[in-house]
């Protein structure tokens, strides 16, 4: 590794599943990545923590499961008195900065960042608080709808495509003030909403699509009997379980989802242009990874929720061919993996102010060329379609779900990647059922956790009513108006150009 700390750029795609993409097979058309992944490295079995937009950002950045922040759902608050990895990396002298969305629940919209360049797309309030009390076929407004599978197509105008062009503008522009400020290095996460439904996209992205032979989902819709109860939930919260999607309208939305993945292939590409250009791209560690996956039609499942591997399984590629060689790492690994990575790469120490532990571990090992230890990742999740507490535990080649409201789930996707033979009713199997479930009480009090999140959805159910009424204090982020002093004012007139010139 060179002796000078590197900036690092993380991109975040929203709702990116790691098989759509061509490194890992799939049929989606993004060079850039691509070429990332050619020269950098590839963690092939990387996991999010939860499989929900809000909670899973949190988890990202704290590097703590949901269920130690209190962020059980995309209407829980993220507390301001967590550390992140912005506040690692700030407190070690690094500039810190966001671009995007992050989803950040509560009025602390920054949590460890000196400045926020965007709004974000979603609400920052406590609106979306899911409801475990709700009699089974009651749908909050909120919910997830199969509408926007059969609305998917071409747009040449939407709200997220507004919002992601906003992002990147925002971007490529700091990072040429980054380029020209290089006293202090940076940590710059830009997160664009593409390719997270609704399925629409501009038709020139559509276009690169056509004339080919898309594939269709590998498991076509299962019957009512296949599905495990959780998956029967979530068909029916997002009012699939009543919707007969034509095999036309599947294609369509696939179709424009790959083109979203296009879209964010092409806003990287901007990025990565803006930082050569500024003459760092040398001394910048790029990261590409998601919040989570997307079920994208498979078992009839649809976005996320859920701990199939297209919901779970989110990619991440490490781009650095100055530090690290090109490799593919094996192991299992988790989104919780990156604070502890970053933060060893920034200042080679791997030490943690205040010093507590935390559950993820460097993947500093892989990034030099060496095999990672086996350890068991884990995820949970404790939002709408789940009555109780759902936890994961992957180990080796072995993937274990259990809920205990629900059957367990036991699936080895060596030998069964598209996890249709669930192993944890035969016999022969017994023993290892025995052993995980005693791993999931060894690291969760599933009981105490069903009462902490029950409690937690009552109460803010009772503050969101509360708010409703009378006049409205919103936290979402409104970024400050900086532009009196980007430009020429007052009697000295070169002093903005000098500070505007990019110099080699």
């Amino acid at each position: 590794m060179t002796a000078r700390r590197p900036n690092i750029l993380l991109v975040l795609a929203d709702q990116l599943t790691a098989n759509v993409l061509p490194f890992h097979g799939g049929p989606a058309d993004a060079p850039t990545m691509e070429q990332l992944a050619a020269e950098g490295v590839v963690f092939e079995r990387a996991y999010c923590s939860t499989p929900l937009c809000a909670p899973s950002r949190a988890s990202l950045l704290a590097g703590r499961l949901p269920s130690a922040l209190g962020t059980y759902d995309n209407g829980a608050e993220f507390p301001a008195s967590v550390p992140t990895l912005a506040h690692q990396l700030r407190a070690r002298g690094y500039e810190t900065c966001l671009s995007g969305k992050m989803h950040f629940i509560g009025p602390d919209q920054l949590h460890g960042f000196e400045e926020r360049l965007t709004t974000d797309v979603y609400t920052a309030g406590i609106d979306w608080v899911p409801d475990w009390s709700l009699a089974p076929g009651e749908r909050l407004p909120w919910y997830h709808d199969i509408a926007t599978v059969l609305d998917a197509g071409v747009s040449e105008a939407t709200l997220q495509l507004d919002y992601d062009e906003e992002v990147a503008f925002h971007a490529v522009r700091k990072l040429y003030d980054l380029g020209r400020d290089r006293e202090r290095p940076f940590f710059f996460l830009v997160s664009f909403t593409h390719p997270h439904d609704p399925y629409e996209i501009p038709r020139r992205y559509w276009d690169r699509y056509e004339g080919r032979t898309l594939p269709p989902p590998a498991v076509p819709p299962l019957p009512p009997d296949r599905h495990d109860p959780h998956s029967r939930r979530v068909l029916e919260l997002c009012g699939a379980d009543r919707t007969e999607l034509p095999p036309e309208a599947v294609e369509r939305a696939r179709r424009a989802y790959y083109a979203a993945v296009s879209y964010v292939d092409e806003k990287l590409a901007e990025l990565l242009a803006a930082l050569a250009t500024t003459g760092v791209r040398e001394d910048t560690i790029v990261l590409v990874a998601s919040d989570h996956g997307d079920m994208l039609g498979e078992r009839g499942l649809w976005y996320k929720m859920t701990f199939f591997e297209d919901s779970a399984r989110v990619p991440l590629v490490v781009h650095a061919p100055t530090r690290f060689a090109p490799a593919r790492a094996a192991a299992p690994v988790s989104l919780l993996d990156l604070l502890p990575t970053l933060v060893e790469l920034a200042d080679g120490a791997g030490t943690f102010a205040p010093e507590e532990p935390l559950p993820g571990r460097s993947l500093l090992p892989a990034l030099a060329g060496e095999r990672l230890d086996e350890e068991p990742v884990v995820a949970e999740y404790l939002a709408e379609g789940a009555i109780a507490p759902c936890v994961m535990i992957r180990e080796g080649s072995l993937k274990f779900v259990h809920s205990p409201t629900d059957p367990d789930l036991l699936f080895d996707l060596d030998a069964d990647p598209l996890e249709l033979d669930d192993l944890a009713s035969e016999p022969e199997h017994e023993r290892t059922v025995r052993r995980l479930r005693a791993e999931v009480e060894r690291r969760w009090d599933l009981d105490a956790l069903a009462r902490e999140v029950a409690a937690s959805q009552r109460r803010r159910l009772f503050v969101q009513r509360a708010l409703e009424i009378g006049e409205q204090s919103p936290w979402d982020y409104r970024p400050p108006d900086r532009s009196s002093t980007r430009y020429v004012r007052g009697r000295d007139f070169w002093q903005p150009f000098g500070r505007a010139r990019l110099r080699d």
